[in-house]
C-alpha cells in the first residue's frame, strides 16, 4: 500500500497536535477520519476543536466524523465506534493519540491528576483497543499505533515523573500484550515515539521548553503513514521512533521539520 485512501482511521485525542497532524495527511489520500476527542469547544490557551479539525480534512480531500469523546468512559466509546460503523460501515486502523501529562514528582502529583493519566493512558487506551479490535479484525490491512515510548526501565525515567513514567508504559505494554495476542489475526499492533520534542499547542503550556529547538508535529504525521501503509502482516511489536521509520523509505533531508532550522534539537523523553 501507499495509500490511504477509502481506509478509515479511528483517532482518539485528534482536536489537535500530532493527532490532528496524522489525521490531515491520512486526509490528503482521501481516508475516512473518525475524530474522538472531548474538545467541543476551543480552550482559551489551546486553540482546536474537533469540528474546526473535521473542516480541514474535509479541505484536504477526506471524509470526517467528528464524535466528542471521553476515552475513559466506556458508553462514550461504545457509542464512538458503533457511529464511526454506521458512517463509514468498518474500522481499518486504531491510533491511539491521547494521552495525559504531569511531569511531577511523587509529592507534587495530586492523586486527582494520577486518575486523570491512567485514566485516559492506560484504561483508554487498553478500552478503545478493545471495542475496536473486533471490527479491525475484517479489516484487510488492520492496524493499531499507539503513541508511546520503548520500554525502558533506567530509574532515570521514573525518578522525576514516576506516576507519568508508569502512565506512559502501560500504553507501551498493551502494545507489547496485543502484538502478540493479535499476531496470528494479522492485527499490526506497534508503537511509535518521536525522537525528539515535537512542538504543539499543549507543549507551549509546559515552562522551560524552547519551541525553537523542537519539531512540528509533521514528522510524526509522515512516520504514521509510512507505518500505516505498510501491509499488516509485515511489522508488528514494535516500538519505531518516527526518524527510523522514515529513514527505512528513504527521507534524508530532516531539517524540513525543524521548527528552526539548524537549531539544536531536544530530545524527547525515554529515548
Amino acid at each position: 500500500m501507499t495509500s490511504l485512501r477509502d481506509q478509515t482511521l479511528f483517532i482518539t485525542g485528534g482536536s489537535r497536535g500530532i493527532g490532528e497532524a496524522i489525521a490531515l495527511r491520512a486526509a490528503r489520500d482521501g481516508a475516512n477520519i473518525v475524530l474522538a476527542a472531548k474538545t467541543e469547544h476551543e480552550h482559551a490557551k489551546l486553540p482546536g476543536t474537533i469540528y474546526s479539525v473535521a473542516k480541514a480534512i474535509e479541505a484536504a480531500g477526506g471524509k470526517a466524523l467528528p464524535i466528542r469523546c471521553d476515552i475513559r468512559v466506556d458508553a462514550d466509546v461504545h457509542h464512538a465506534v458503533a457511529e464511526a460503523l454506521k458512517t463509514f460501515g468498518g474500522i481499518d486502523i486504531l491510533v491511539n493519540n491521547a494521552s495525559a501529562i504531569s511531569l511531577t514528582g511523587t509529592l507534587e502529583t495530586p492523586m486527582k491528576r494520577f486518575d486523570l493519566m491512567f485514566g485516559v493512558n492506560v484504561r483508554g487506551t487498553f478500552l478503545v483497543s478493545q471495542t475496536c479490535i473486533p471490527h479491525l479484525l475484517k479489516s484487510a490491512n488492520p492496524h493499531i499505533l499507539t503513541l508511546a515510548p520503548p520500554l525502558n526501565m533506567d530509574p532515570a525515567w521514573f525518578a522525576p515523573h514516576t506516576a507519568y513514567t508508569m502512565a506512559k508504559y502501560g500504553m507501551s505494554q498493551c502494545v507489547l500484550g496485543m502484538a502478540a495476542e493479535f499476531a496470528a489475526a494479522g492485527i499490526a499492533v506497534n508503537a511509535l515515539w518521536p525522537r525528539t520534542v515535537i512542538h504543539t499547542a499543549a507543549l507551549a503550556m509546559i515552562p522551560g521548553v524552547d519551541p525553537q529547538r523542537c519539531r512540528t508535529p509533521q514528522i510524526m504525521a509522515d512516520a504514521a503513514h509510512a507505518v500505516l501503509t505498510t501491509p499488516s502482516r509485515q511489522r508488528t511489536g514494535q516500538f519505531l521512533i518516527d526518524d527510523e521509520v522514515l529513514r527505512l523509505i528513504g527521507v534524508t533531508d530532516f531539517e524540513q521539520y525543524a521548527v528552526q532550522p539548524g537549531m539544536e534539537l531536544l530530545p524527547d523523553l525515554f529515548l
